[in-house]
């Protein structure tokens, strides 16, 4: 048995995924602020957090 954590994500998910991570690592390595996602975005992005807490066996943090 592993410990490996598997996510299966849609296209969409996965696209902004990357697309988050770029942003975040293009900004933070420049100084500029990071913009503001649109609402889809946001709201695949925070069901796939959760779901990888989940499998994580993490709780939010809030």
């Amino acid at each position: 048995m592993t410990d490996d954590v598997v996510l299966w994500l849609d296209r969409a998910s996965a696209e902004d995924l990357y697309e988050v991570l770029w942003l975040v690592g293009e900004h933070l390595a420049v100084g500029a602020p990071i913009p503001a996602l649109p609402h889809e975005a946001n709201e695949r992005l925070g069901r796939m957090i959760s779901t990888l807490g989940r499998s994580l066996g993490k709780t939010a943090p809030f």
